[in-house]
């Protein structure tokens, strides 16, 4: 597969509003959180903002971000050049990214896709975070 050909296969996988984040944006609402999408005047152009709690929250897929013993983020054994550059520069990007939030003082909380399977669980860290600013 040619550099141009990966582009385009990479340029179909969805940035915003894709299944997860909008699970997540559910439970929120359902708990009865408000808040902004993807705004980007926010370092990283957070997937979720709730502006009253200072705090953003990134829904990160296991694979893109490189979620740290999850198995959905095994590396590619094939292009492993490619790959590894591509994932590292990831990682490097989120942590800069999460540097530069905290520096703000914003509150930042990531969600990770393998989370979102149990929703219970999910309910509880969302609103476990959130509360613990008041």
């Amino acid at each position: 597969m040619t550099v141009a050909q990966r582009k385009k296969t990479m340029s179909r996988v969805p940035q915003k509003d894709t299944k997860p984040e909008k699970l997540v944006r559910s439970v929120l609402h359902k708990l009865g959180f408000r808040f902004r999408k993807n705004v980007s005047s926010i370092v990283g152009k957070p997937d979720i903002v709730l502006p009253k709690y200072k705090t953003v929250i990134f829904v990160h897929g296991c694979f893109w971000h490189q979620h740290n013993n999850c198995r959905k983020a095994a590396r590619p054994t094939s292009n492993i050049e490619f790959w590894n550059a591509k994932l590292d520069k990831n990682i490097g990007r989120d942590l800069q990214v999460l540097k530069e939030l905290r520096n703000l003082e914003w509150r930042v909380l990531i969600v990770w896709t393998c989370e979102i399977k149990d929703k219970e669980l999910l309910t509880a860290k969302l609103k476990d975070f959130l509360l613990q600013t008041h």
